[in-house]
């Protein structure tokens, strides 16, 4: 007989499990139930099971007849887990355990190793390299489970070193402590491996944030992006974000698109800053749609480098690129046609907008000042405008972001039609009100809310390629002919079209525009600085291992 601590995670026959014995500790741990209740069940039930005796093991069941014994026995509706359906019984959780791994048991595995336990196991550790190990770990068990994870450890560990040589110092006994408990475990579904994936990433994100000065796309802002652009560019063939980031961006449209009954995944590239974080974005990629391509490194503004991006224009286009800095002493590039462009969200618009085929579609995510700020940027946001290149600008609310309030919008944009286009109009939605309170500090969007961004957006496309004029919604969008958008010098604030309902027009509105416009301005400069010395700081801490 084996025992079963003996036994190793992967697929058995039921027929095999007669050559597993368990303890009462096993039993206990795989049915998802406390120790007691193991003994409370043996001195209920006549039919319980009987022991045999192992050596000085001492007592141990028969696998396949305590399955067959838990299998009668449904789990209460107030004790069944997160994922498991209302009929579950204890033997499906004994079976999926001997089968592979307990049942639900990666997620709360790294929920465990990421949260309570994290300080203690790494140490000296930066935050940040222990959840990047635990996170390739997690992929690994998901994507090759049968190649166990001792090879994965110095494949990573050697990868990890070309950028950073204080990894010679991270302790193989930790590692390998990591990869044992991770492989040995397993998911119960591919939806429970993905979640346990993204649970470590958005932990790693923040703390990866902290040390440089990144701000990665919130989920909820993410899908926003990507469910619109899926829903009005349907067929899309060539799909890029210039500044993927972690690939989160390019994540959400290939769910969006999933989610479309018949619809082909599309090609999709990318361009990442620095390699740690294109090694993240590939491993999300694989992980959640099965693509295991290379996205390439660029730097952090198209007008400072050489273009890394593809040759050809693209159908869809979204990315978050960063904001708030300065492009000094950059020699116009042919794509600023619009003006020039002194700050990068105006560099990273006219850049996206030259990118985009005959009847692609864009979605970019920028600061609020973006939308009023004078001087060089106004020249650039008339310009888009138009020429018909900027079709909605949607207004998010404040504290999205994990590591700053900053107010944030997404702009839609379009090819400039040579031709010019008939009636030109921008669509103004603004969901500034929109979201719940996730901490004291950071906010997200609902479903529903998600749902009626997306859907105003949708409803207006629909509208304008059928003829038809768009009535908005009261208090939340509002369709605006350009003549109207020009009267407004070319600001784009939603809020200066749209008014919550309720509300009165405000007194002295053209000067408090103003003041807010130089407030968003210095704000802007003072977070793009504050930003480049954390991320200096951060390079200094790595270089010495801290």
């Amino acid at each position: 007989m084996t025992d079963f601590s003996a036994q190793r995670s992967g697929t058995r026959a039921e027929a095999e499990f007669a050559e597993v014995l368990v303890s009462r500790s096993d039993i206990a741990r795989l049915a998802g139930v406390k120790r007691p209740a193991v003994t409370n069940w043996e001195r209920r039930h006549a039919d319980f099971p009987r022991p045999v005796t192992v050596g000085a093991e001492g007592e141990r069941f028969h696998a396949d007849e305590m399955l067959a014994w838990l299998s009668g026995r449904t789990v209460a509706a107030n004790a069944v887990r997160p994922g498991e359906p209302l009929g579950t019984t204890y033997g499906d959780r004994f079976r999926a355990g001997l089968a592979g791994g307990t049942a639900g048991g990666l997620l709360r595995a790294v929920e465990r190793l990421a949260g309570p336990e994290a300080d203690r196991l790494r140490g000296p550790m930066p935050l940040d390299r222990y959840l990047l190990w635990l996170l390739y770990l997690v992929l690994n068990q998901v994507v090759e489970p049968e190649d166990g994870l001792s090879g994965a450890v110095d494949s990573f560990r050697g990868m990890v070193r070309d950028h950073d040589p204080s990894e010679e110092r991270v302790p193989r006994s930790l590692l390998t402590a990591l990869a044992d408990t991770i492989g040995r475990t397993s998911a119960g579904s591919g939806e429970e491996a993905r979640a346990a994936f993204e649970h470590v990433l958005v932990l790693w994100r923040d703390a990866y944030a902290r040390e440089g000065g990144a701000f990665f796309t919130p989920p909820s802002v993410s899908r926003v992006m990507a469910g619109a652009l899926a829903a009005v560019r349907p067929g899309a063939v060539r799909v890029h974000d210039p500044y993927a980031r972690t690939g989160e961006l390019l994540v959400a449209y290939l769910d969006a698109v999933t989610a479309q009954v018949g619809s082909a995944l599309p090609g999709v590239g990318g361009r990442v800053p620095e390699a740690l974080e294109r090694q993240v974005a590939e491993m999300n990629l694989r992980v959640h749609h099965g693509r295991a391509l290379r996205l390439d490194e660029g730097p952090f503004t198209p007008a400072l480098g050489p273009c890394a991006d593809p040759p050809g224009a693209f159908d869809v286009l979204l990315t978050n690129p960063p904001f708030g800095r300065r492009v000094e002493d950059a020699a116009p590039p042919p794509y600023w046609t619009f003006g020039p462009a002194r700050r990068t969200e105006f560099d990273w618009l006219q850049y996206v907008v030259s990118r985009l085929a005959p009847q692609g579609r864009a979605a970019v995510l920028l600061p609020a000042g973006a939308s009023f700020n004078a001087g060089a940027a106004e020249t650039v946001r008339a310009g888009l405008v138009e020429a018909g290149a900027v079709e909605c600008v949607i207004g998010l609310p404040a504290g999205l972001f994990a590591l700053t309030g900053v107010k944030t919008q997404i702009w839609f944009l379009r090819a400039p039609d040579p031709e010019g286009t008939t009636d030109p109009e921008v669509l103004f939605v603004a969901g500034e009100h929109l979201g719940h309170q996730l901490t004291r500090t950071q906010r997200a969007l609902t479903d529903d809310d998600i749902a009626r961004l997306v859907g105003e957006y949708v409803s207006w496309t629909t509208a304008r390629a059928a003829g038809r004029p768009f009535p908005g919604t009261p208090g939340l969008s509002r369709g605006v002919p350009v003549p109207d958008v020009a009267d407004h010098d070319h600001r784009l604030d939603p809020l200066l079209y749209v008014r919550p309902l309720g509300a009165a027009p405000a007194a002295g509105s053209a000067a408090t525009r103003e003041r807010l416009a130089g407030l968003a301005e210095k704000a802007a400069v003072l977070h793009a600085r504050a930003e480049e010395a954390d991320a200096e700081a951060a390079r200094w801490l790595r270089r010495y291992g801290l």
